[in-house]
């Protein structure tokens, strides 16, 4: 009965003043915060810390476990729906949980907030928040660039901005920053659980809260007050020791463990940093760390609550969260002693060396000492073309003062950056800081172009004019992510990443093969110099600049805020609902692709110039797998139409297939659907008639966001059968009546007259089976409310 209240409580607690009429339930809510009347952000001013709720439900799941907890466990159990009952094993079962908040970016919220428009639901339940950032193309600087896209999005920012009035969200508009600045700045907090509409969500975790990117559909849920599902992950201990110091920076630590987990080694599992170490590190480089775990896989990474991170909620106006915080310190925030680690990493920070990744992969490791002679081995371009420091991964005010100190330092000899140099603040606060104290004058003295407060050039929002598409050439950056054509559309382009410090070095020389640690430079008056080591304040001595004012608040009905969307619109389009499955097995499926090699969500659904149509299903649908690598012929998007004979792009013949009633799968290698959590990667497929994905292994984000919208990701229970598949293959997945949690699928394979019988694994489970049979999540949620 005792754990039955907790629940009920925590259901109500969860709702904001945007929600909850009944006055009786008003009063409900804010006694079950009454030892805590610290709010979870300004903006928030009556929504409290729900840590006293948190440590209730833990003491319930301690008294089941009865071991040692690791920190990432202690968050995520404490956040659970029915703690005194729900299966808890690492690795395998499926966690119901109740986060505290929700964040979307512009890209991903146009198709989040149309799958809740389509709900039928009047308001969000939980704090919600928009960030417009991706929709801002780099072309010439940032206020000129800003408005610029104001004009050209206008129709989206105004659906965005209407939406959010309406049914209670809050509205970042364009130019306020990245959405995981923002959130750092304003809403994360150490023990928060949040889930984001962006692969690089986790960089919360620099404040010790579990953020976990999750597709659009997720999302719905969450807002629609229903419990959010994941299959409870295991965990991967990095332990710190020594101290950050020199050139090393909190990126290197990322860079390191990329190259040892690769892109695909912490799928499944959080990685939890701890050690000495932890405490050399800043707020801000404990959230860069976190922002790029993104690229291994890993469902969320986190640091433990400590020192740096109540220094950051100080400068940010958030000392009553720091205070209230550290009286949580142990019980909640930080690991028990002799907790247990599914695998554990050991880096001594005294001896790391700094670290450059790439070229088309982020886990492919240099240290510095080794870049010119592993660049000059393989064939990378040695010549430097574009340098780029900020975006959400490394645009703080300590990355920026560290990489002006490196600029100030060459131009005392006379040198200024080599190649172009470009600058994203991460936010507007951060702009506005950085112009206040001089650092955005040295980085235009130094030969720089700040840009807008957006994602930019990390995302392929990048009018690039410098190369040809096809020319080869080198760019570093401080980004996250350098998949192959991510950044300019160009597959010939060699993107490296590394810290904003080695970026900043690396443009004055002009070429990989330069090592700042120990190689000099000559000066304007011809001696040789050597950079010094960079350094830069944690935080800003005066405080932050806060800047403009983009924040919209929700009014506080939104019953006369009216939500148009034109027939005709290029740009936006409601949805209309997936067809149910009519319980037959599917039969003779059409191959559409045979994947080759790496297909990351970027392959499956381009970024770039097909941001503008992420609200329209049907017009970003041209872009399904356009950049995947077709077995047949090693070429991209050209295929052959099984139906004609004729070759043709993937989208035009799917929609041949789809136009002729022709059912189809694709089939994909390792890891596919790493990257970005765009769910139009799994929306498309499902718009154009796909109805399963079979492939090696798949990306955790990817794999829920197919299940979300009905179609099958099944897996090779032996990975060798990925060969018995050819583009003429017909496919069938047979007894699917009886469909079920860890029961393979059977599948024919025929290859003309031959017929082969494999079978494929899934991770569906009862819940998600569900979704399946009513076509999707969305469809599923309609039925279980009528």
């Amino acid at each position: 009965m005792a754990a039955r209240l907790i629940n009920a409580q925590a259901q109500v607690c969860r709702l904001s003043k945007h929600v909850v009429s009944d006055p009786m339930v008003r009063q409900f809510h804010a006694s079950c915060y009454s030892a805590s009347k610290v709010a979870l952000s300004k903006f928030d001013s009556d929504v409290f810390l729900p840590y006293e709720k948190l440590s209730k439900r833990l003491d319930v799941v301690r008294s089941r476990l009865n071991r040692p907890l690791t920190l990432s466990e202690k968050v995520l159990y404490s956040h659970l729906d029915d703690p005194a009952n729900q299966d808890i094993e690492r690795g395998t079962s499926y966690l119901r949980l109740r986060p505290d908040r929700v964040a979307m970016q512009d890209a991903t919220a146009q198709m989040a907030l149309l799958q809740f428009i389509s709900s039928g639901l009047k308001k969000v339940a939980v704090p919600s928040t928009v960030h417009c950032d991706h929709l801002i193309e780099a072309q010439i600087g940032g206020p000129k660039d800003l408005a610029r896209a104001k004009d050209l999005n206008r129709e989206v920012y105004d659906f965005l901005a209407s939406t959010c009035a309406q049914k209670g969200l809050g509205f970042w508009k364009p130019g306020s920053g990245i959405i995981h600045q923002i959130i750092l700045e304003n809403y994360a907090f150490p023990g928060l659980l949040m889930i984001g509409t962006d692969s690089h969500t986790p960089n919360g975790g620099g404040l010790g809260g579990l953020c976990i990117g999750v597709g659009g559909a997720d999302a719905v849920d969450v807002m629609a007050d229903i419990p959010w599902e994941l299959k409870c992950p295991k965990v991967i201990g990095v332990n710190l020791t020594g101290k950050i110091s020199g050139w090393t920076s909190p990126k290197d630590v990322i860079l390191k463990v990329a190259d040892i987990l690769t892109v695909k080694g912490g799928t499944g599992a959080i990685i939890e940093y701890h050690g000495k170490g932890v405490d050399s590190i800043s707020c801000t480089g404990m959230a860069t760390i976190c922002n790029m775990g993104a690229e291994i896989g890993a469902t969320t990474s986190l640091f433990p609550f400590n020192k740096r991170m109540a220094d950051y909620l100080k400068s940010t106006g958030r000392g009553g969260i720091a205070s209230e915080a550290q009286k949580y310190q142990e019980k909640i925030l930080s690991p028990d002693s002799k907790c247990e680690y599914d695998e554990l990493i050991e880096i001594n920070l005294d001896t790391l060396e700094p670290h450059v990744n790439g070229p088309f992969t982020p886990d492919l490791g240099h240290p510095i000492s080794k870049l010119g002679a592993n660049s000059k081995k393989n064939g990378y371009p040695l010549d430097i073309r574009v340098g780029l420091i900020g975006s959400c991964t490394n645009s703080s005010y300590e990355d920026m003062g560290r990489c002006a100190s490196i600029a100030k330092d060459a131009m005392s000899h006379g040198l200024k950056s080599k190649i172009p140099f470009n600058v994203t603040p991460g936010s507007e606060q951060i702009r506005a800081t950085i112009e206040r104290d001089g650092i955005s004058e040295v980085f235009d003295k130094f030969g720089g172009t700040v840009l807008a407060n957006a994602c930019g050039p990390c995302i392929g929002q990048w009018d690039r004019k410098d190369v040809k598409k096809g020319d080869k050439n080198t760019i570093v950056t401080s980004y996250n992510r350098n998949f192959t054509g991510r950044n300019d559309a160009n597959p010939a382009t060699h993107c490296f990443v590394t810290s904003p410090e080695l970026v900043t070095a690396l443009s004055i020389a002009g070429r990989l093969d330069f090592n700042p640690l120990t190689d000099e430079l000559t000066g304007s008056d011809g001696k040789k110099f050597k950079l010094k080591a960079p350094f830069g304040d944690e935080l800003p001595a005066q405080g932050f600049d806060p800047g403009q004012d983009t924040y919209t608040a929700p009014p506080a009905s939104g019953d006369n805020v009216k939500v148009a969307v034109d027939p005709k619109s290029a740009r936006l389009q409601l949805l209309e609902p997936f067809d149910k499955w009519n319980g037959k097995d599917l039969t003779d499926l059409t191959v559409l692709i045979k994947v080759k090699g790496k297909c990351t969500t970027d392959h499956i659904s381009a970024a770039g110039p097909w941001l503008k149509y992420r609200g329209h299903l049907d017009n970003i649908s041209n872009n399904m797998f356009i950049g995947a690598t077709n077995s047949e012929n090693n070429e991209m998007n050209n295929i052959k139409n099984q139906r004609t004979g004729s070759w043709g792009g993937v989208p035009d013949v799917a929609r041949d297939y789809k136009a002729n009633n022709i059912k189809w799968v694709a089939v994909g290698d390792e890891n596919y659907g790493e990257g970005s959590s765009r769910e139009h990667a799994a929306l498309e497929p499902r718009h154009l008639g796909g109805r399963a994905i079979i492939v090696k292994s798949f990306a955790r984000i990817h794999e829920t966001n197919l299940k979300k919208q009905g179609l099958l990701p099944l897996t090779f229970a032996n990975p060798a059968d990925y060969d018995k598949i050819q583009p003429t293959s017909k496919i069938s997945l047979l007894n699917l009546n009886g469909l079920a949690p860890g029961k393979p699928v059977d599948c024919e394979i025929k290859n003309g007259d031959k017929v082969e019988k494999i079978k494929l694994n899934h991770t569906l489970n009862d819940l998600q089976i569900g979704w399946f049979k009513a076509g999707s999540a969305l469809n599923r949620m309609k039925e279980l409310a009528h």
